[in-house]
């Protein structure tokens, strides 16, 4: 599933901030990682089985086509506004 989420984040992030947003992608990924073995440990611990887990663990993929069709909806590339230079910022200030 995490190959579908680069396809979308190469396809509708801003060219300017790609590094970011793929580094924002990666920090939740990284904290998906960090988390799913803690819910999987409560899970055995309250079951005594991993039944409870591999339903946890199923769900994901489920919910991530859940939102990629309901949620989510047309992907398109995000576009920054073009940022105003100092000398446009300057001449604004002594015209006004």
């Amino acid at each position: 599933m995490a190959a579908i989420g680069w396809a979308v984040i190469s396809d509708a992030s801003p060219k300017q901030i790609i590094g970011l947003t793929g580094g924002v992608f990666n920090a939740i990924g990284n904290i998906a990682g960090i988390v799913t073995p803690i819910v999987i440990g409560y899970i055995l611990a309250a079951t005594g089985g991993f039944n409870g887990a591999l339903v946890f663990v199923a769900l994901h993929p489920l919910l991530a086509v859940f939102s990629y069709l309901v949620i989510v909806g047309e992907i398109r590339r995000v576009e920054l506004r073009p940022q105003a230079s100092a000398s446009t910022l300057v001449a604004a200030q002594a015209s006004s």
